[in-house]
C-alpha cells in the first residue's frame, strides 16, 4: 500500500475568500533582515514593505475574520485579525519572541496568543512524552489549566474570540494526546509501543466539519488532518498507488467549503505525470474547489504535466558539478539519463541512496548515466559537497542554481522530493515521474528498454 499522504494545512493554504474585512495594521520591526513583514492567511497573502527605520502602516483587506501568520525572516507568529481592528505590532527581529508587543484594538487577544504560544513552545517534549499514560494525562491537564489561567487573565468579554478560543484550548489538549503514541515510542525508545485505544480516538463530541473553527484554530486543522487520514487508511487497499479515488468521495462529504478547498489543494500532489488518470483528477478538483486562485494554480500545474508526456523534449539544465565545472543535459545526449532530484535535508531522499548506488553498480558501463540534482539552498552548498563525499555518492552529482525555484524544477512541476526522471538518448522523456531505485518497477522498466 502506498504510504498515507498527510495533508497538513498550512497558513498559506488558499481557500475561498469571503466578504472583505478591512483592518489597519501598523508598527515597527527592528533589525529586519530583508525589510519585509509577511502576512499569510487561508485566503490572503501580503508582503508589507518596511520603511528604513523598520516602521510600517498598511490597510489590509482580509478574506475572513480569524487566524493569520506573520513572518519576519524565519520568525513566525500567529495573530488574530478581525474587521475594524487598528492593531500595532512592535518587535526586534533579533529577539522576536521575547520582544513582540501588541497595542491598539485587538492587542488584548494577540498578546494573549503570543503568551500562550510562548508557553506551549517552551514545553519540554521529551520530558512530557516519556511519561507513562497516567502521568502524561495528568501533565496535559496541568498544561491546559496553565493556559486557562492565561486566558482568564485576559478578561475577554463574551463573544466570538472567547467562545472559539475556549474550544481551541480543548483542541490543543486533544492534539497532545493523539500524538502520545508515536512520541512516547520515540522518546522512551520503545519502537513497538502501542497506547491504550482511547489515545488514538478523537473526541466524538468535536464537530469535525466547522468552517468557523477551521478558520480560527490550527489545532482544529490538525484534527481534521488526522481524522481524514484515518478514513483513508481504513479504505485503501494494498494495490492502491494513489489516494484520490478514495479521498475525493470523503472530501465531498464535508459541508465546510474551506475544508473541501484545503483537502482538494492537498491532493494536487497527485496531479503528476505518474498518474495515468491525471486528466480525470484534474477535472474533479476543478469541479470541487470554489477558489479561483487554486484553479489557476492547478491549471498551470496540469499544463506543465501535459507538456511532460513520454516522447516530449525534456526541459534542460546546466548545473554545477561536484567534481568541478558544470554539466548540461545536452552534454549527456547519446545515453539514457536517470535523474534523482533530492536534498541533504530530505530523509526519504537519503534512504534511497543505498538502492540508487546498487542500481548504478549493476548498470555500470551500460548506456545510461545516473544524475543526482540537489535542490539545497545556496547556504547549504558546503553541506551538499560534504554529504556527497562522505557517502561516496556515485554518478554525476549536480547542484541546482536556485533550489525549489530552479527552472528545471519548475518546468517539471516538482512539488515533493525525491523525484526521479528517466530520459532517452535523444533527451526525450521516457517517464517524468519514474520509479524509485528501491522500487522493483525501475529494474523492470530498464530491462524493457534493453539498457
Amino acid at each position: 500500500m502506498k504510504k498515507i499522504l498527510y495533508l497538513l494545512f498550512l497558513m498559506t493554504l488558499p481557500v475561498l475568500a469571503g466578504p472583505t474585512q478591512t483592518i489597519v495594521f501598523s508598527g515597527k520591526i527592528s533589525n529586519s533582515p530583508d525589510g519585509v513583514l509577511k502576512v499569510r492567511g487561508e485566503s490572503f497573502e501580503k508582503d508589507i514593505k518596511l520603511k528604513p527605520d523598520g516602521s510600517f502602516s498598511e490597510k489590509l483587506d482580509l478574506g475572513y475574520n480569524g487566524s493569520y501568520l506573520i513572518a519576519s525572516g524565519n520568525n513566525r507568529a500567529a495573530v488574530y485579525l478581525t474587521q475594524g481592528m487598528t492593531l500595532a505590532l512592535n518587535a526586534d527581529h533579533n529577539d522576536f519572541y521575547k520582544t513582540i508587543k501588541f497595542s491598539g484594538k485587538g492587542s488584548m487577544e494577540n498578546q494573549y496568543i503570543a503568551s500562550k504560544n510562548a508557553y506551549v513552545n517552551a514545553i519540554n517534549q521529551q520530558k512530557l512524552y516519556v511519561l507513562d499514560e497516567t502521568e502524561f494525562l495528568k501533565e496535559i491537564q496541568a498544561v491546559k489549566k496553565d493556559i486557562l489561567v492565561l486566558f482568564d487573565a485576559g478578561k475577554f468579554p463574551k463573544g466570538v474570540f472567547a467562545e472559539r478560543e475556549r474550544k481551541n484550548i480543548d483542541y490543543l489538549a486533544q492534539i497532545f494526546v493523539l500524538n502520545y503514541g508515536k512520541n512516547h515510542a520515540h522518546f522512551a525508545q520503545l519502537p513497538d509501543f502501542k497506547p491504550s485505544e482511547s489515545f488514538d480516538k478523537i473526541d466524538p463530541k468535536i464537530n469535525l466539519d466547522s468552517e468557523a473553527d477551521f478558520l480560527f484554530s490550527n489545532p482544529y486543522k490538525q484534527l481534521i488532518n488526522l481524522d481524514f487520514n484515518q478514513k483513508l487508511e481504513a479504505q485503501l487497499k494494498p494495490e492502491d498507488q494513489f489516494l484520490w479515488k478514495v479521498a475525493l468521495p470523503e472530501i465531498k462529504k464535508y459541508k465546510s467549503q474551506s475544508i473541501r478547498n484545503a483537502l482538494a489543494y492537498a491532493l494536487t500532489v497527485e496531479v503528476s505525470g505518474s498518474n495515468p488518470e491525471v486528466e480525470t483528477l484534474y477535472n474533479e478538483l476543478l469541479a470541487l474547489s470554489t477558489n479561483p486562485h487554486f484553479k489557476k494554480e492547478l491549471t498551470q500545474q496540469y499544463q506543465k504535466i501535459s507538456a511532460l508526456k513520454p516522447g516530449g523534449a525534456s526541459p534542460a539544465f546546466n548545473y554545477e558539478n561536484h567534481k568541478g565545472g558544470t554539466t548540461s543535459l545536452e552534454s549527456l545526449k547519446g545515453k539514457y539519463v536517470y535523474i534523482d532530484v533530492w536534498a541533504t535535508w530530505c530523509g526519504p531522499c537519503i534512504r534511497e541512496i543505498p538502492a540508487l548506488q546498487k542500481v548504478e553498480k549493476d548498470f555500470h558501463g551500460k548506456n545510461i548515466e545516473f544524475v543526482s540534482i540537489s535542490i539545497d539552498a545556496k547556504k547549504d552548498h558546503d553541506k551538499w559537497k560534504k554529504m556527497v563525499t562522505d557517502r561516496q555518492m556515485g554518478g554525476i552529482q549536480l547542484m541546482a542554481d536556485n533550489d525549489w525555484n530552479s527552472q528545471f524544477v519548475q518546468d517539471y512541476g516538482i512539488m515533493g522530493i525525491p523525484r526521479f526522471i528517466l530520459l532517452d538518448p535523444d533527451g526525450k522523456i521516457v517517464n517524468a515521474d519514474a520509479p524509485r531505485p528501491s522500487d522493483p518497477a525501475l529494474l523492470a522498466l530498464l530491462a524493457e528498454l534493453k539498457i
